[in-house]
């Protein structure tokens, strides 16, 4: 081994520090997913972070599912719609924090998709709200989904 070698990898406490810790909070226009964004967004700003806030859209609606009609172009415009929106009402409020974010609006099963955009972004944190709908604490909600995958650490915010 060259004294070159070693001297690569030996840290160098004097060199640039770690780079901003990467935040991602799933939204979804609901009360709790706000309460996670503002978690999210304070957690960002004692870590000198990066947040990145993400809205995914599911491919189908329940309706779909039971075969009711269905007008698919006028469901996807919704959707985009509503990420427009969220995205718009989450730069509000960064803004009113004095932070930037990124957002990121995709298609997919939320559990899956937020594990892997947080892997993907070697994220510190993935943050969710806690469902407050009752249907969701006997079938399983997203944030219990995320929390048994451990594919990254998770903070769930309870209302």
């Amino acid at each position: 081994m060259t004294q070159d070698t070693a001297a690569e990898r030996t840290p160098n406490p004097a060199g640039p520090a770690d780079p901003a810790p990467v935040i991602v909070a799933g939204v979804d226009g609901s009360r709790t997913s706000w309460d996670a964004f503002s978690w999210a967004a304070g957690a960002t700003i004692r870590s000198q972070g990066k947040l990145i806030v993400v809205y995914v859209m599911p491919f189908t609606d329940p309706a779909a599912v039971y075969g009711a009609p269905y007008d698919y172009v006028g469901a996807e415009d919704l959707r985009e719609e509503l990420a427009s929106e969220l995205r718009d009402e989450a730069e509000r409020r960064a803004r009113d924090l004095g932070i930037s974010i990124s957002f990121i609006s995709n298609y997919g099963d939320a559990t899956q998709t937020l594990t892997d955009i947080a892997r993907t972004l070697h994220a510190t944190v993935l943050v969710v709200g806690r469902s407050a709908k009752m249907w969701h604490h006997l079938a399983g909600s997203l944030s219990h989904r995320i929390t048994c995958r451990k594919d990254a650490p998770v903070v769930v915010v309870v209302p």
